[in-house]
Order: C-alpha cells, then sequence, then structure tokens
C-alpha cells in the first residue's frame, strides 16, 4: 500500500518538483511488481481535502498508451492522479481547512487498512502487507486522535508501516507509526536521488529484512496534540478515565464527562472532618 502525497501547498515550495518525484516512485513500482508476479501494489492518492484509490495492480488492464512508449500501469495511474488532482484543487476553491495546510494523511490510513482487512477476509492466502507513505506535508495536530488510532490498528493486525518523508524537518506522526508498527522511516538526504533510497531500504520483503542493516531513526518525537486546540504539547494534563489530553486544567473532561479534582476534594474534606481542633 503506497500513500501518495499530493498536497499542492508543499509540492508549490519544495525543492524536488511533483513531477520528478513521480517519476521516481512509477520506477520503484515497477521494480516492485517485477521482484515477483504475486507482488501486488495499491496506490492511494493523500489530498488537501480527500484521498482515493487511484491504481491497483491487480485489477489494472493491459492497454498502454498510444505509442507505445508508456506502460500500461503508468497510463492507469496518472488518469486517475490528473482526475484526483483536479478534484481535489476544486475542493480547495471551495474552503480551505483551519489550520495547517496538512494532507489527509489518517484517511489514507484508514483506506490502506481497510482494503488490508479486505483482503486477509477474502481468502486462505495470508500476504505480508505493508504500508509506505510517501508524505511532505507537515503534521496537521487536528488529525491526532484519528492517526494514532490507524497506527495502533495496524500494529494489532501486524502491518508495519514504512515512512519516507520529504519535508524539511521530521514528522513526529510518521516517527510514531514506523516505530510503534516496526516500520523503517527514512527521510532523503539528498532527494534527487529517491529512487536509489526507495529501492534499497522499501523494496525489501518483511523476510529479508532481518538480514539487512537498515537505517534506524536517532530519536522518535513521542509529542502529542490537546483534545481541546488540537495543538503539539510538550506538557499537558490527561483524563484518568478516557487518557484525553489538554494543554490547560478543565473543571470537566470534555470527551467523557467525568469532572476533574472532584476525587481529591473529597479525601481533603474527610481528613479535614477526623482532624481534632487542638486545645488551648
Amino acid at each position: 500500500m503506497v500513500l501518495l502525497d499530493t498536497n499542492p501547498f508543499f509540492w508549490s515550495s519544495s525543492s524536488l518538483p511533483f513531477s520528478v518525484f513521480l517519476s521516481h516512485v512509477l520506477t520503484f513500482l515497477n521494480s516492485i511488481l517485477l521482484l515477483n508476479q504475486l507482488n501486488q501494489v495499491v496506490v492511494i492518492a493523500t489530498g488537501y481535502n480527500s484521498c482515493s484509490y487511484i491504481y491497483d495492480s491487480s485489477t489494472s488492464t493491459n492497454q498502454g498508451s498510444d505509442n507505445g512508449r508508456m506502460p500500461a500501469r503508468c497510463v492507469n495511474l496518472l488518469q486517475k492522479l490528473e482526475e484526483f488532482v483536479i478534484e481535489d484543487e476544486q475542493l480547495i476553491k471551495e474552503g480551505l481547512r483551519e489550520g495547517i495546510a496538512s494532507s489527509l494523511l489518517s484517511g489514507s490510513l484508514s483506506m490502506a487498512l481497510c482494503y488490508i482487512q479486505r483482503v486477509f477476509r477474502s481468502g486462505p492466502l495470508h500476504p505480508q502487507p505493508r504500508i509506505l507513505c510517501l508524505q511532505g506535508s507537515s503534521d496537521g495536530p487536528e488529525q491526532y486522535v484519528a492517526i494514532m488510532n490507524a497506527i495502533f490498528s495496524a500494529q494489532r493486525s501486524v502491518v508495519p508501516i514504512d515512512s519516507c518523508y520529504m519535508g524539511s524537518s521530521n514528522s513526529a506522526f510518521l516517527q510514531q507509526a514506523s516505530y510503534i508498527t516496526g516500520g523503517v522511516y527514512l527521510k532523503p538526504q539528498q532527494p534527487n536521488g529517491l529512487f536509489q533510497y526507495l529501492s534499497t531500504v522499501f523494496a525489501t520483503d518483511l523476510h529479508s529484512r532481518a538480514f539487512l542493516q537498515l537505517p534506524k531513526s536517532l530519536g522518535v518525537d513521542f509529542r502529542a496534540s490537546c483534545f481541546c486546540h488540537k495543538k503539539t504539547i510538550d506538557m499537558g494534563y490527561i483524563c484518568s478515565v478516557c487518557l484525553s489530553i489538554f494543554c490547560k486544567h478543565h473543571k470537566k473532561c470534555s470527551t467523557c464527562g467525568s469532572v476533574f479534582g472532584q476525587a481529591q476534594s473529597d479525601v481533603n474534606s474527610t481528613s479535614n472532618k477526623k482532624r481534632k481542633t487542638p486545645e488551648t
């Protein structure tokens, strides 16, 4: 499962043009399908406002371009990708979301996990699926809960999430996703050599990874986002009932309705009743 970031806000300011990035990705997908005839590739486009399946090697046709210079899979993928980008840009014109101009990563992760579960239940064969996030946009703190739910769902299903981040700074969401699910997180130092990174790090199957020295993150950013303002915080308050996170103290949990500080006040009032007044 390949999650392809198509956010125009990122690619308009990226040093690597989207066309060059896409050529590296297409070459990588072709190499994956050539490694084994049983391999299957599914590509999900991750836009600013939406996400959609744009390619599935199990259902693609054999019809190529008119001049015969482009493989059929590239023709189908590029056609679906163009249609998706046009629809996503139309949604952007209708209205921008509040906050950071991030891609809808939570939606594409959910779609990938749903597809994997459908494959698990469709036949006796038990494949070894994995998710590769080709991301460049910044993290959207408002997606924290949905992304963490997807990460824990992938961990439960033993589906590693690999991450190749093209942005200027590291992605805390993708670092946590790769760390929790046992995947690989990589931030290419030279984006122009993207295909080399993809083919040497992410092309190997799960069994072969045990014999390779794959790159490891020096540190993982485990900071969470508060549920009240959707901002990344270093320290905060956690509800002991539902584990909701808040950046400021509240009298009542907005998620489960639990009252904060009630148990402590009851203990203090009970101790005061039992305390004797000193004689003078």
